[in-house]
Parts: C-alpha cells; structure tokens; sequence
C-alpha cells in the first residue's frame, strides 16, 4: 500500500469510495449516518492507525478531523485497544454496577476540578439534556441562557441559532429564534434566550432584567462549533460572577474542549469553576461515552431519584475501559501527550500562518494548538457576527486543495491534533498547505 511519505504530492481518484457512496444511498439514507458527514468529499474508508486514514481507493491521509475531535490519542491507540480487548470477555451490559464505574468516577474526578459527583452516558447531546434538565429542577427557574454560534446537540429544546441569519435591526436581545431543522418543535426552545458571545455588556444587561426566571447558562468555554473562538479576556470570568451574584447554574459545555485542551479541560486553563460541566469526545478515546460533572448539592438530585437521567447503555464495559485507558494515557508520564500535542499543533499553526503571510492571503488561524480553526477574513474574528464575515467559498476550495494532497482537516476547517501525528505529518502537511494557498491565489 502506498504511504504518505512515498506519495507527498496528491493522491489517486476516489473512484470506489463514490461508488461506495452511491451504493449505500441505496439502503442509507443520504448514504450516511450523520448529517454532519452530507458536506465534503463522500469518502469511505476501510482503516485508520496512528494520525492517518486510508480510504477504500487506497489513498493515505494526515488526519485532523480525528472522529470530529475524539481519537486524542490517534486512531487504534494499543493502550486503550488493549485494555478494552481484556475487558471484552467479561461482558458488556449487566443492568447494574460494575467496578470500572467507580474506578474512572475516580480518575476522572481527580482530572477535574469541579467535578465532586459524576454520572456516565453516552453522548454530549444526551448529557446536555440531563444538566438543563437537574439545573431547573435545583433552581425551581425554567429559562437557559445559549449563545448564538454554539452547538449543544441535535435536541429540538437546544438546536437553536448556531447558523441564524446575522443579528439585524438594532441588535435585539435576546435573539429571535433560528430553527435549524425542519420538523423541530418551535415550542421546544420556548424557554431558552439567544445571547451574542463575548458580549460582557449584553450579558449583564440581560441577567440584570430577567434573573429570576433564569435557571442556567450554558456555553461552550471555547466556542469551537464555530471559527475556534476564544473568550475575550475577563469574559468568563464576568459570567462566572453574575451567576454566582443571581443563583443561576452556570454550564460549560466541554464536550471539544474536555480532556483535549488540558487534562483538566478549558476550566482548567481559565481556572473557572463551574456548577455543571459536560464531557464527551476526547474522553473515550474514540469509544462512545460522555459525562455530566459538577456541584454535589446539584449533582445529588439524581441520587434522589427526583430528577430523571436513564440509558440502558450507560456506563457498560466497554465504553468505561475505554475512557479509563484513556485518561490514564494521557496522565501518564507527566502528561507527556498534551506536551507533543502542543509542540505539534503549535509548529502546524505557526506553519500555516507563516504560509498565509508568504502568499499574501488572508487565512486567520485561531483556537489552541490541540484544536484550532481556519477561515479566510480580513476582519478579526471574536463572535458569530464577524466569523460570518469569513470567505466560505474560499475555505471551501482550500480544504478540497488540501484534500486532493492527501490532508484532511474537517469540513468546517477546524484541525484537531493527536499525540500520533509526527515531525513527518507537520512537515508533510505545511507542504501541502503551501500548494493549496498557491493552487487557489
């Protein structure tokens, strides 16, 4: 099989991955099973180690979109195959407890600062549901707070405004609702208030009017859903003391950020405690599981048997071996791997900025080194509003630049760095970007 480093310069057609494509629109709806997965390049591929994916054609790519953010550790990591291969023989669902349940409760509450009381599940979108769900029944208030620009799950209650049309007429707040489905329930999103993000001003003066009805905020702590945004200086900070001053329960949504910025997810790098905090991705390793974390009094609610949280497959076997593995690799060695990964997703974003500037183009890159974003702007971006402003079309081309060299970032050009990806695969991939800035100039 042809590698990536004996092919630098393109890759082969993907003739069977679309006629794969076509084949399963047969029997799949849209031939995916995600909608996320309905933009880009239709590619199959047959198997993924360390930071490259090879597709059906044979084609090697360096990847960046690692499962949309989850494979840390790069694809098949031995440390946690291995440990979830030695579990698999125990069982995997026993409609009860099992020791792996406390033995990662406690690794994790160890990594994360806030954490006094954790429940188990399965994604970030069912997790969601259950903080809001515990932060009205703690609080007796209905109303949550979001941001426009941020992703909280696909629910009908919270799929709101992450691309509304630009704030019009005055800059209302709070925003009119944006449904971003067709057949969501306009009802379902009744008691939730669209704010704009790294917006102190608008924030207080929203708080300030209408705090006794509101129960929580919930925000990304880094808005990554869209353009890798990171928070104004003080800005959460501010949140944090407005909803301290008026008891409402304050959520960060660290379902991209959580285990991958830091061990101890974005709150630890902006040293912010939350009330309640929601983890996913990174956490598995690439194993499907997700947590709900935080304040004991509120957490406590569910033990009471009051406030409903359920899933038949919550906590089973596999996932937790895969979580625990997880988090202990990334302990290990002083945390070794978050210092590869920052040295490598520095040296890329470094790279990628140095060739914007060589080709006079107008390429931001923005986030951190684990997770970072690029668009093309001549505005700074801090907010929906202005990450609107970006040339999409010209992303667009990019991305597909970079692909057809055997790069693959996601489809909306956020790049997520492994402790997998190597010297080769940063030098491999700033080569590529070159190319691509020259093919679309």
């Amino acid at each position: 099989m042809t590698t990536r480093h004996e092919r630098n310069v393109g890759t082969s057609p993907a003739t069977e991955s679309r006629l794969y494509h076509e084949r399963a629109k047969t029997r799949i709806a849209g031939g995916v099973n995600s909608n996320v997965r309905l933009t880009g390049a239709p590619l199959c591929f047959s198997s993924a180690h360390g930071s490259h994916l090879t597709d059906v054609d044979g084609n090697v790519y360096i990847d960046y979109a690692l499962g949309m953010g989850p494979t840390i550790l790069g694809h098949a990591p031995a440390a946690v195959t291995a440990e979830v291969s030695r579990t698999l023989g125990i069982g995997q669902l026993f409609a009860g407890q099992h020791t792996l349940e406390l033995e990662l409760a406690k690794e994790f509450c160890s990594c994360i600062k806030s954490a006094e009381l954790v429940r188990f599940g399965l994604s970030g979108s069912e997790m969601v549901q259950a903080a809001m769900r515990v932060a009205r029944a703690y609080t007796g208030r209905p109303e949550v707070i979001k941001f426009e620009g941020h992703y909280h799950g696909w629910f009908d209650n919270i799929l709101i405004n992450q691309t509304p049309p630009v704030a019009v007429d005055g800059n209302p707040i709070p925003r009119p609702h944006h449904l971003q489905s067709k057949g969501q329930s306009p009802g379902a999103s009744a008691d939730l208030a669209v704010l704009p993000w790294n917006d102190a001003e608008a924030l207080e003066r929203y708080i300030g009017a209408n705090a006794s009805r509101i129960a929580a905020i919930i925000t990304e702590p880094i808005m990554f859903n869209t353009g890798g945004i990171l928070p104004q200086p003080g800005y959460l900070e501010h949140m944090r003391r407005l909803t301290r001053e008026h008891g409402i329960v304050l959520i960060f949504d660290e379902v991209i950020t959580g285990f991958r910025v830091a061990l101890g997810g974005a709150q630890a790098l902006y040293d912010i405690n939350p009330d309640l905090s929601i983890f996913a991705k990174a956490l598995g390793g690439g194993f499907p599981v997700a947590a709900l974390a935080g304040r004991r009094d509120i957490m406590e609610m569910f033990a009471s048997g009051g406030v409903n949280h359920s899933g038949t497959y919550n906590a089973n076997v596999v996932s937790l071996s895969a979580a625990l593995a997880t988090l202990r690799e990334l302990s290990s060695n002083n945390q070794a791997a978050y210092r590869w990964i920052h040295s490598t997703g520095t040296a890329l974003m470094d790279g990628i900025a140095a060739a914007a500037r060589r080709h006079g183009a107008e390429l931001q890159v923005s986030g951190l080194p684990s997770a970072f974003h690029t668009c093309f702007s001549s505005k700074p971006i801090l907010d929906y509003a202005s990450y609107t402003t970006a040339d999409s079309r010209r992303l667009g081309l990019f991305l597909a630049a970079l692909l057809e060299r055997g790069i693959r970032p996601t489809s909306r050009g956020t790049w997520f760095v492994s402790s997998a990806h190597t010297a080769d695969d940063v030098a491999d991939t700033l080569n590529a970007v070159d190319h691509a800035l020259q093919s679309i100039a």
